[in-house]
């Protein structure tokens, strides 16, 4: 648990330094890796769904889209199945941009995790899947508690 927990930081620090480079929130950051998310997975994002994955109110999730949009990073577009619907979408111009700053640091994580074998790779890939799990349940559990 303290190597997660130093990762954990590790990573924070990292991606802390690329908000801090481009003027970004980390509330900002979390976002744009939110519509990267959805993005991958080929999933639309609505307002209503970022501030919901973010915690955010709908007040704090419009100023949040209104900050990322002036500043380039996300774009407004009307949803093709149903045009009521408004979807997010990361610009371009800030995908390359975040891709060439995580560069280093995906190259040297692929290069630390080849010097295992697929099996042991796969392990990894179970652990880290059901750590996330269990953090996501915790962060509920005390959501709960608190209400």
């Amino acid at each position: 648990m303290n190597l997660m927990r130093r990762l954990n930081v590790e990573v924070d620090r990292f991606a802390e330094k690329f908000a801090v480079d481009h003027g970004l929130h980390r509330t900002d950051l979390d976002a744009l890796t939110v519509i990267m998310d959805a993005s991958r997975e080929g999933r639309p994002l609505t307002p209503g769904a970022l501030g919901a994955a973010l915690n955010l109110s709908a007040p704090a999730t419009s100023a949040l889209i209104n900050r990322l949009e002036q500043a380039g990073h996300l774009t407004r577009h009307r949803s093709t199945g149903d045009r009521r619907k408004v979807e997010l979408a990361m610009h371009e111009q800030a995908a390359a941009l975040a891709g060439r700053f995580f560069a280093p640091l995906g190259r040297r994580m692929s290069a630390a995790l080849e010097e295992f074998t697929p099996e042991e790779r796969r392990v990894i890939g179970r652990f880290l899947g059901r750590s996330i799990e269990a953090t996501v349940a915790a962060r509920q559990e005390t959501t709960q508690e608190g209400s």
